[in-house]
């Protein structure tokens, strides 16, 4: 299999190049309810990066290059953050002469059509890679794999972008499944803004407004 990156300099300056553009499309500085119960300051909307042109390019070629020396027969995820991940690896991995089947995890079955609860190409017997934009503490990826082992596929590792550093690494490992993550929280933002409280203003470089004092925003997905 041909490298995706010929070198470890192109290897970080892509990485390079996604932290900023994560930074400038996915965070943003305000009050949020995560769906954890817990309040946070900052909230990091990964999909907002996972489809930008380039974004969902660089996700793409760092997490196939990530999954190169173990290559899975398949890769998936939850909804709604695996959505946009599951294209990108799918169209790149074709390209590239090494074609990787995806699939998407639905939140619930649906009430009509076949009733499928996993969408995409998961077979039975598959050595499956699962992946998610954020990951906090675990809950999504846990029911994806149960739901993939369910259906007679092995799944025992994850990628995610990036890791809150949650206690998301120790729940995965008590499920049998081992966390891996391009970043952690303290890779995107500095400590100063990890810090920061609920008024802090946008981070400099950033495209998202502050939330206004007070206001109060709801993640549609697991908290991020």
């Amino acid at each position: 299999m041909k490298p995706f990156f010929p070198n470890e300099t192109e290897r970080r300056g892509a990485r390079a190049r996604l932290r900023e553009l994560i930074r400038e499309h996915s965070l943003e500085f305000g009050s949020f309810a995560l769906a954890s119960g817990r309040e946070s300051h900052f909230y990091l909307d990964l999909r907002r990066t996972t489809t930008h042109p380039e974004g969902a390019y660089l996700v793409a070629t760092l997490l196939l290059d990530r999954l190169q020396q173990h290559w899975p027969d398949a890769a998936g995820g939850p909804t709604l953050g695996a959505d946009p991940i599951a294209g990108a690896l799918a169209a790149l991995s074709h390209l590239h002469g090494t074609p990787l089947r995806t699939f998407i995890v639905r939140s619930s079955v649906k009430d009509h059509g076949t009733g499928r609860i996993v969408e995409g190409h998961l077979r039975a017997g598959d050595r499956v890679v699962l992946f998610d934009d954020v990951i906090t503490q675990g809950g999504s990826l846990i029911r994806a794999a149960r739901l993939v082992r369910e259906a007679g596929a092995q799944a025992d590792r994850a990628v995610v972008i990036l890791d809150r550093q949650s206690g998301a690494a120790e729940h995965m490992a008590r499920e049998g499944v081992d966390l891996e993550a391009l970043f952690t929280l303290g890779e995107i933002l500095t400590p100063q803004e990890i810090a920061a409280p609920p008024n802090a203003s946008p981070a400099p470089g950033t495209g998202s407004p502050a939330a206004r004092p007070g206001e109060r925003r709801q993640p549609d997905k697991e908290a991020v």
